[in-house]
């Protein structure tokens, strides 16, 4: 038995309602935004180019690889030796308006249809952050990562990554229909304030830096 179902015990709603739920509502969204996003495709494919969507592996359930799709917010621009430049030169004003309203994760609807994702749970980070997460740390992934997630509701780009990580735990421990609907109106109420927005893929950078030296050193 993997190690995150052991540790983790699923409730009535976790078990049985909260994928069904989040399939529907996933569903339901496509259906209805199909002919916004078929716009923001146009407008990216005119204004970026290709490819229209950005995707990346990221850690699912149980730490299994799935592909994660995103509209594309950020040109190919590159320095003289060929190479990209950083991010946030690269992240256009089209793009910044994308994220200023998430409209650049429209897409994940397709990842909760797949059951890649669900509408609420933890953000997945890039693959290369895994072997640097504490074992508690990696309890987020005993759950399917979140379109957005407690972390996002409580501060996201203004908090530690550490307390993001203390988020995701107590999400994970806490699961229930109550606590994803009242992050879901949170969201919703931050989408429309463009709080806490942020301007690159989300990662924990210099905390991957800083754990990668003291495995370093105690090496």
């Amino acid at each position: 038995m993997n190690e995150f179902m052991q540790q983790h015990q699923k409730g009535f709603y976790e078990k049985y309602i909260k994928r069904p739920l989040g399939f529907c509502c996933a569903l339901i969204a496509v259906v209805l935004l199909s002919w916004f996003m078929v716009i923001i495709a146009v407008l990216v494919k005119l204004k970026l180019g290709s490819p229209i969507i950005f995707k990346q592996e990221r850690p699912g359930l149980n730490e299994e690889i799935f592909t994660l799709y995103k509209f594309r917010t950020m040109n190919n621009q590159t320095d003289e030796k060929g190479n990209l430049l950083p991010d946030d030169v690269r992240l256009t004003k089209f793009g910044r308006f994308l994220r200023s309203l998430s409209i650049d994760e429209l897409p994940e609807l397709f990842n909760i249809l797949k059951g890649d994702m669900a509408i609420v749970g933890p953000r997945p980070l890039a693959v290369i952050y895994l072997p640097y997460y504490s074992k508690l740390e990696r309890q987020r992934h005993s759950v399917r990562p979140g379109l957005s997630g407690l972390a996002q509701v409580n501060g996201r780009n203004s908090i530690s990554w550490e307390k993001k990580f203390e988020f995701d735990i107590e999400y994970v421990n806490n699961i229930s229909f109550i606590n994803d609907l009242l992050i879901v109106m949170k969201t919703i109420r931050k989408v429309f304030a463009r709080s806490d927005i942020g301007q690159g893929e989300e990662h924990p950078g210099s905390l991957h830096i800083e754990r990668q030296n003291k495995k370093n050193d105690d090496m």
